[in-house]
């Protein structure tokens, strides 16, 4: 029987490597990989269904579940995860020094709704005390669902042309949330700086706390397909696990390095201290506490129609996490 064909659109990681260039190649399927950025992704996919499968935002995906409408199934493959604490900023005139002084002021965020509003808010409330509906939001995009808010929640469409970064050092928001650096930053703007300068030491210990590293996006199939043929969740989630297990090898051969790092190595060695063997892990087990998380605060932020149970995000097979090793196509 010949292999089924079908589109992937995912962004080019180090982790995906091997499913781009083919030296890994999920069973069953002849796979054409699309790299592409997750913004034009996500878009294309909610709007159009464009891919057959695709990357696919977290918070997003966990929406249309919740409202029992999703065109999808995702897998527990996560080809994007940040932590992040980095990414607040604040304009340095306006008198913010911790986390509590954010309370009543202006605060930009790219898209409410996306993966890494939902993290930094609940991280906002639930360490720091500080909740959504105490801020004047300003959202720089279209949202991507049109999700309607909470009555409590005060949001501002923004001029898409203008970004937030430049309203930041204007003074025109008081900080912002954000998924990249600002350019306003990058530029070495004196009026914006981090709301947390020391940001890796404090996303260790938070990591250490509460075991979540933040899962940014999920890989979702489209749901025709998944009735159709419900090994390919299987198939796929097999392959993604060989080509992150290709690219951890081809990593930690440190002697020549295959990343532009001067201490790759320790940078290696501690992660897998802190986070374990495997630093960078898909599956349900090692991410229960991240994935939870995620799920509460959708919900209590308004995104989600219910408080969702984990099984019901991802293909029935896939719920059973595959080792470092076991069952790989390596």
């Amino acid at each position: 029987m010949a292999n089924l064909r079908l589109s992937l659109a995912c962004g080019p990681y180090d982790r995906t490597q091997a499913l781009i260039d083919g030296s890994i190649r999920p069973d069953g399927i002849d796979l054409t990989y699309l790299t592409l950025q997750p913004a034009e992704i996500f878009w294309r996919m909610l709007q159009y269904q464009e891919f057959d499968v695709s990357e696919m935002s977290l918070s997003n995906y966990t929406t249309l579940v919740s409202q029992g409408n999703s065109p999808y199934i995702a897998i527990p493959v996560f080809p994007s995860r940040v932590f992040r604490h980095g990414y607040f900023f604040i304009n340095t005139e306006k008198g913010i020094e911790h986390p509590h002084d954010l309370i009543g002021k202006r605060g930009g965020v790219p898209e409410y709704s996306m993966t890494a509003g939902v993290y930094m808010r609940g991280l906002l409330q639930h360490e720091y005390g500080v909740m959504p509906n105490q801020i004047d939001w300003v959202q720089g995009r279209t949202d991507r669902l049109g999700r309607k808010l909470p009555p409590d929640i005060r949001l501002t469409q923004g001029d898409p042309r203008v970004e937030l970064g430049d309203l930041l050092e204007r003074g025109e928001i008081d900080f912002m949330m954000t998924a990249n650096n600002p350019i306003s930053f990058r530029k070495g703007s004196p009026k914006v700086r981090r709301l947390f300068p020391n940001y890796a030491e404090v996303e260790k210990d938070y990591y250490r706390r509460t075991k979540i590293y933040p899962i940014m996006h999920t890989v979702v199939i489209k749901r025709e397909i998944y009735d159709r043929d419900p090994w390919v969740a299987m198939s796929l989630y097999k392959a993604f696990c060989a080509a992150k297990e290709r690219s951890y090898k081809l990593i930690m051969e440190t002697g020549s390095p295959k990343a532009s790092f001067a201490w790759l190595q320790s940078m290696i060695e501690e992660e897998q201290q802190i986070i374990g063997k495997d630093w960078y892990p898909y599956g349900i087990t090692p991410n229960k506490e991240t994935i939870e998380a995620l799920l509460q605060y959708t919900f209590e932020q308004g995104l989600s129609d219910r408080l969702l149970n984990i099984e019901e995000l991802f293909a029935p097979s896939t719920l059973r996490d595959i080792p470092l090793g076991e069952g790989q196509l390596v």
